[in-house]
């Protein structure tokens, strides 16, 4: 791929430090973006943000090309779409605001990933880089970095459902390059989404024939020392996606490979002599999991639980109510 043929595009609410880092970094990348199209929820947060990280010559040496909505028509899928429309690129990457490239061949490395092939020789959908645990991360957290995002690149397709099963169809926009042509001829993400847009795309994008590669070379800084609490609102909306559309995820294995994740993560605390770990560890995924059941079943409650639940209360805010 050759320079200049990639845009890329980043939602931002309450921008801070982590994204004045991201749009530094991007400034030593040898594959220069076309345009960084950004997506600001609420403008006074912008102001804010370039008020107190100074960061007005910082984006006059970027080509940005920025766009405000209200908080009220934020969502994860439509608002990344409005931002796809802008650009008329072959390619483009959509980031999140705390996603740091980790060295300057981050773009370069994504371009690369998306211009690889199935088994078969179809096309590359969408490819997705790695992610590393930040310094402040955990030790829990760093070894689920590394186990989520190996350093071995692979193009994933139909054929390895069997093996990987619901992992088939793993994507992140934390950091993720699309193919134009192929993502508008399968539609985009879904305009209206509480959670996963990547996921739901890429499940469709697999079920077309299409290959997902995984970008071990790709490097951004990016963890969360999340609470079990958040998790069980991470995983509630994560439920509820996944439960929204049966196409993609109805047939493929979940809990089991959330299983072998807890597994490997309790073995590796062991080796590390952090034994009294393995309780968070266990408190964290049961949360998880009592989160993910209650979104799964999310029909079954009321208004003001799912309220109770959600991470992203703006979402059930718009929604039409048709639970029991």
């Amino acid at each position: 791929m050759e320079k200049q043929t990639v845009d890329l595009i980043i939602p931002t609410y309450q921008p801070d430090e982590k994204f004045s880092l991201l749009l530094q970094a991007l400034q030593g990348q040898t594959c220069v973006v076309h345009k960084v199209i950004i997506m600001n929820t609420e403008e006074n947060c912008w102001t804010d943000f370039v008020k107190k990280y100074r960061a007005e010559k910082l984006l006059q040496k970027l080509p940005v090309e920025l766009h405000h909505i209200p908080k009220k028509e934020f969502d994860h899928g439509g608002t990344r779409m409005q931002g796809v429309s802008y650009s008329d690129a072959p390619y483009f990457i959509c980031m999140t605001q705390d996603a740091v490239p980790a060295d300057n061949y981050l773009i370069a490395n994504l371009c690369k990933a998306i211009g690889g092939t199935t088994s078969t020789g179809a096309p590359v959908a969408a490819g997705y880089a790695r992610q590393l645990a930040a310094g402040s991360s955990s030790l829990m957290e760093n070894y689920m970095r590394q186990f989520n995002y190996p350093p071995r690149c692979r193009i994933k397709e139909k054929k390895d459902l069997e093996e990987l099963g619901i992992k088939t169809f793993f994507c992140s926009n934390v950091c993720a390059v699309y193919n134009r042509e192929i993502f508008d001829k399968l539609g985009g993400f879904e305009k209206r989404t509480i959670f996963n847009e990547d996921m739901i795309y890429a499940g469709h994008a697999v079920y077309a024939g299409y290959g997902i590669a995984y970008a071990a070379d790709a490097l951004v800084v990016h963890s969360h020392n999340y609470t079990a609490r958040q998790q069980k609102k991470r995983y509630f909306d994560l439920g509820v996606s996944q439960a929204q559309h049966p196409e993609v995820f109805a047939e493929v294995k979940s809990e089991s490979e959330g299983m072998k994740s807890v597994a490997a993560t309790a073995k590796y605390l062991l080796k590390k002599k952090k034994p009294l770990q393995i309780f968070s560890l266990i408190s964290q995924n049961l949360a998880k999991y009592v989160g993910y059941k209650k979104g799964f079943h999310y029909k079954k409650l009321k208004k003001n639980q799912i309220l109770k639940y959600t991470s992203n209360k703006g979402y059930w805010n718009k929604q039409e109510w048709d639970t029991e």
